[in-house]
């Protein structure tokens, strides 16, 4: 079968490999969409966080096949369990875990000591079929189209930092960042009841997407985002404010749109560490909370886009082959950051 591997510094290829073995607790899944994040283009530009030697839960080590956003459908499994069968559309968590560290046995499975996730640790979606652990797999409804599959897992990831987060109904919400992460951000913390939200954004295309999700934009080009966002609010500022992109700019962007006694959530990875100033922390008692993973949030994912509270469409801003998966996806996105959110390959058309 086909599948795209990662190979080392910029060398991505679409290889010939082996079929998935099935494996007790596990089930094969017949890919339908793929889903290309932005930590798959960061890992194909380097500096490379997949490892060339094995890994000790998987044994998996470069070369990889990438993916794990991606959806599709059971087509072998080992029964263990009774709700998945043979047909079942489903979305996969890819987080491969322990079950037995102490953060699993505390319902934490993001942060298990032995943690592996499937597209960097273990082989992922962007091939034609995957190996994936029964627990990681999510039924679709009809209501949830084979496409819309493929953006659940990051719709998942931005539920849980907007849980963290702790936003409730009438909340004041600045996102800093309208990527796929920070639009999604915009739309979860609507849907839990903001009052208003406000997107910080320099790209003009992101801009109109986030307006046409209902937030406020903000041009940081255009002065002072705190000094914009406090007339927006009455001089008030953020009740929460998400840092989406993990730069150092991004982040001090965040501490300074959240009031005084608000929250700041970063979902952001950074590539180097960011200083920050904690008198504005401590003397004003903000609160940061750092957000990693989709933590039990695809039930909640799937239900918002299945009765109609999340538009998943919205975020495809291309479809493509996976036989085109290098050139049309990958380098687009290299190319043209501000014209796409997700692009998606069908794993059918090799």
């Amino acid at each position: 079968m086909k599948a795209l591997r990662l190979h080392g510094h910029r060398d991505i290829r679409l290889d010939d490999v082996e079929e998935p073995r099935l494996l007790p607790g596990w089930s094969i899944v017949e890919v339908g969409w793929t889903s290309i994040c932005a930590s798959d283009v960061k890992e194909y530009l380097g500096p490379l966080v997949v490892s060339d030697r094995p890994n000790p839960v998987t044994g998996v080590s470069i070369p990889v096949t990438l993916g794990h956003e991606f959806a599709g459908r059971v087509i072998e499994t080992d029964g263990s369990r009774a709700d998945i069968v043979v047909g079942d559309r489903v979305a996969v968590d890819c987080a491969i875990k322990d079950g037995t560290c102490w953060y699993c046995r505390h319902g934490n499975y993001d942060l298990c000591d032995n943690l592996a996730i499937i597209g960097f640790e273990a082989h992922g979606g962007m091939a034609e079929r995957v190996a994936v652990p029964n627990y990681g797999l999510h039924k679709l409804p009809d209501e949830v189209s084979d496409e819309a599959g493929a953006i659940i897992e990051p719709l998942s990831v931005v539920l849980h930092a907007v849980r963290r987060a702790r936003v409730s109904p009438g909340d004041v919400v600045a996102v800093v960042g309208a990527g796929m992460i920070g639009l999604g951000t915009v739309a979860t913390a609507r849907a839990a009841g903001a009052s208003a939200v406000y997107a910080v954004e320099q790209m003009p295309l992101r801009r109109e997407r986030a307006a046409r999700l209902g937030a406020t934009v903000i041009d940081p080009l255009e002065g002072s985002v705190t000094d914009q966002l406090r007339e927006l609010t009455s001089g008030h500022g953020a009740d929460i404010a998400f840092d989406c992109v993990g730069t150092q700019e991004s982040l001090s962007c965040a501490v300074n749109a959240a009031r005084k006694w608000g929250r700041v959530a970063v979902i952001g990875v950074f590539k180097t560490p960011p200083l920050v100033d904690m008198n504005m922390i401590v003397l004003q008692e903000r609160e940061i909370i750092g957000c990693m993973g989709p933590v039990d949030c695809f039930p909640r994912a799937i239900a918002l886009v299945a009765d109609g509270r999340v538009d998943a469409d919205q975020f495809i801003t291309d479809r493509i082959p996976l036989r085109d998966i290098i050139s049309h996806g990958f380098q687009e996105l290299i190319d043209e950051p501000d014209r796409h959110v997700r692009i998606i390959a069908n794993a059918h058309e090799v």
